[in-house]
């Protein structure tokens, strides 16, 4: 098996998975299951504010090059008795089946949670060296992952050893310190021996708290940003917020996607404000993030347009110049099959300008066209447009 276990958090079909993982640097390979993003709740909230905070925390999507991002699950914390906690865990689940957390320190209080979630598959927060006993009956009698948590890489292995000898195999592991340092330190250490020396009792993914570890929003949002760099599985945040929420999804999708095969878009040419026989026609590289780019800045301008998409193999308009996948070849190539002739009046053909030296070779590619060199970054496009003329 990986030396990272897979654990599984799920509710209606909804999923997350993480761990699975193989390498330390993404690099190597890649990372395989993205960190799973959770809200908290309190069960000393009134049931109506858990509710509306679930609703609004659950239904966030945001679109990000081409893809819907959104947060996993809500996580609850216990407060008081276990009938509290239940009341509280039903509230979301009546709201959104999502993925749950459950957090409580007294397995007997945790008992009343994972009842209310029966229907689901929580994972269990809490376990202790006092505590793990009562947190892995509760494991095996529902069949749900559980947590343990200690503040030093031998206190977390003994807790795992006793947790797997009594039966429990999907854990996850809360290194509990509680400032930058010492979690970037534990988190990489406890990934480094999992995955540099398969040390079994370490291999479980992790969870952090960045909000238990700053003092206000950015340093919160800064420990966030470090744990999703950093391993962890799972990261529970106390406030939703969007500002702060997607920045974060934005890292953990580019930190997730597999540097060996780049986001891309399919080549071809697409049509901005539904364009005419007299708009500009512009082109760029396939790679998703270039595109998206150049795509919103001229739909955000209200210039109808066309965009060219050549084939770059995925990559940026410099990065694809310097390897020899953006040239005046494929440019060409990319103008005569998409039959631009046919739905334009003009010849005017806009590059990107930081592949200006491309100007001549094009001209030779394209004797009929006329090669204009447009702005280098996409942020100017808009001005650029609103001076292009096909005359």
């Amino acid at each position: 098996p990986p030396p990272v276990r897979l654990v599984k958090v799920s509710s209606d079909g909804r999923k997350v998975e993480v761990g699975n993982e193989l390498v330390l640097f993404r690099h190597e390979k890649r990372f395989f299951n993205p960190a799973g993003l959770f809200i908290r709740v309190y069960d000393d909230q009134p049931l109506e504010e858990i509710r509306e905070q679930t609703d609004e925390a659950m239904s966030y999507v945001v679109e990000y090059v081409g893809m819907d991002l959104g947060l996993d699950g809500m996580a609850v914390q216990a407060t008081g008795d276990g009938d509290s906690f239940a009341e509280a865990v039903k509230a979301v689940l009546e709201t959104a089946e999502v993925p749950l957390m459950l957090i409580a320190d007294d397995p007997d209080v945790m008992a009343k949670g994972v009842e209310a979630a029966k229907e689901a598959r929580p994972l269990m927060y809490g376990a202790t060296a006092d505590s793990w006993e009562g947190f892995a009956d509760l494991a095996k009698e529902y069949d749900v992952p559980m947590a343990v948590r200690a503040d030093t890489m031998s206190g977390l292995a003994e807790l795992t050893q006793k947790v797997q000898d009594a039966g429990v195999k999907d854990i996850v592991l809360d290194p509990a310190v509680r400032d930058m340092h010492s979690a970037l330190v534990l988190n990489t250490l406890v990934r480094r021996k999992a995955i540099d020396e398969t040390f079994r009792p370490l291999g479980f993914p992790t969870v952090s708290f960045p909000s238990e570890i700053g003092d206000d929003e950015g340093m919160v949002t800064i420990a966030a940003v470090q744990a999703i760099a950093k391993y962890s599985g799972f990261i529970v945040l106390d406030q939703f917020k969007p500002e702060v929420v997607y920045p974060l999804l934005a890292l953990r999708t580019n930190i997730y996607t597999d540097p060996q095969e780049p986001i891309q878009v399919e080549p071809g040419v697409y049509e901005i404000n539904d364009p005419g026989p007299d708009s500009p026609v512009m082109v760029t590289t396939n790679f998703s993030i270039t595109y998206f780019s150049v795509a919103n800045e001229v739909d955000g301008s209200g210039i109808p347009s066309w965009l060219l998409v050549a084939d770059a193999e995925g990559m940026s308009v410099l990065t694809a110049w310097a390897a020899g996948e953006f040239d005046a070849e494929r440019i060409a190539k990319g103008v005569r099959a998409t039959n631009m002739t046919d739905k334009v009046e003009h010849r005017k053909l806009i590059i990107p300008g930081h592949v200006a030296v491309l100007l001549g070779e094009l001209e030779e590619e394209l004797p009929d066209w006329e090669i204009l060199v447009g702005p280098r970054e996409a942020v100017d496009l808009p001005g650029y447009l609103k001076l292009w003329s096909a005359e």
